[in-house]
Order: C-alpha cells, then structure tokens, then sequence
C-alpha cells in the first residue's frame, strides 16, 4: 500500500455532526492539510450545499462539491423524492425511517475516498454515529469498519475512515463542539429535514438536535442567528 500524508478529508453535509467533525479535524491536523468535501446527490432541500459551504468559509478551508444524483433518480424516501413527506417513527416494511437513503454514507465514503487517493490523503472524517441516531444500518461502527477494510484492499491504499462522533449522544456532540470551539459554526449549519431556516422544530432531525442542546445545557447558535 502507498503511504499518505497527515492530512484529512472531511464529508461535510452542513449539519451540526459533519460540522462538529471538521473542528474536530482542524484540531487535529494543520489547518493547511484539511479539506471538505460535499455531496450534491439531488437531496430536496439545496440548503444543504449552501451551508456547507458557508461552514467551510468560516473554517477557512477548502471545500469541493462533487456531484452524484443517481440517489435522486432511485427516489423511495423522504430527503430525495417530493412526493414523500418526512414522517415521525419507522416504516413498517423497512423498519428504518423513511429519511433513510440507502447506501447514501457508503457510496459518499467511497467517492470521498477515490477523491482523497489522487491528493495523496490519507484520513476521511464523518460525522456518522450509532448512538441517538435514527436507526440507519450505514451509521454503524461495523458497516465503517467493513468499509474501510474494502477501500484498502480494492484501492491498495491505507487510508483511514475517522467517525469521531460514533459513540456519543447528541449532548454529548454538543459539549464536544463547545470544546473544539465549533459552535459559532452552528449559525451557518442545517439539520430540518423539512429544509427550513428558521428550523421546523418538529421533524425528527429538529426535536434530536433541540434535545441534544437542551441536555447539554447550551443555547444553539442556529437558533439565535435566526
């Protein structure tokens, strides 16, 4: 295998994990050796892109929006097709919400990563997480790990898949901003499943970050900036 470099790639969607997760990278490696990299797969709501690159501007890094709107020709759920609306609980025939886009972190993991193989780099960072999450099978530390295995033999290259946010509950997300210094960040993020800013406050996505702040104690940036 080819040795990389110390530097990161960040998946940044321009919500409060992916957000949490590239101040979690600036930490860690040379604000010069990190980048973000964003994925227009034909989601609903374009707020999305626009607030990941807001973030990414006032990180002061790069960030490459890379296209792949295949997700949107599959349809079948609630962030890619108009005629579904985002609904509270699980699918009865899935079991899983129907926000739930399949293969989305594994297709976005796998491009991030051909993306990172030609700039030599080595760590990819996501801010997916098994923990207060909404049940999606590709948000798991075994479907990370076995991925991560598959790039490295399929690309013969060690890069490294970071999930820095895989254990912790959304209180504990929020204090772990508060300590990286990311929340003035959180003013320029978007979480609202029904792609309002101001948020909705009732979808899913809303009442598990609403909860999140609420445990930790901390007013939300986003709130206060709308």
């Amino acid at each position: 295998m080819t040795g990389p470099i110390e530097k990161a790639l960040v998946v940044l969607s321009g919500g409060q994990d992916s957000t949490t997760c590239l101040y979690w990278a600036l930490e860690r490696y040379d604000a010069g050796n990190v980048e973000t990299v964003t994925f227009d797969y034909g989601q609903r709501h374009r707020v999305e892109l626009e607030c990941a690159a807001r973030v990414a501007d006032f990180a002061g890094v790069p960030n490459r929006v890379l296209p792949i709107d295949t997700f949107a020709e599959l349809g079948g759920n609630a962030l890619t097709d108009d005629a579904i609306a985002v609904q509270p609980g699980i699918e009865e025939t899935t079991g899983l919400p129907n926000t739930f886009v399949p293969g989305r972190n594994l297709i976005f993991l796998t491009f991030a990563a051909a993306y990172a193989y030609g700039r030599n780099i080595g760590n990819l960072v996501t801010g997916v997480a098994q923990t207060d999450y909404s049940g999606y099978p590709d948000c798991r530390a075994a479907t990370i790990a076995a991925l991560q295995q598959a790039l490295r033999l399929g690309m013969d290259f060690d890069v490294t898949i970071h999930a820095p946010l895989m254990h912790r509950s959304k209180k504990e997300t929020v204090e772990m901003a508060r300590e990286l210094g990311a929340l003035p960040a959180m003013a320029y993020t978007h979480t609202c499943y029904n792609g309002q800013r101001p948020p909705c406050g009732a979808c899913p996505a809303c009442k598990l970050r609403a909860r999140g702040f609420a445990e930790a104690g901390v007013e939300d940036p986003l709130l206060t900036a709308a």
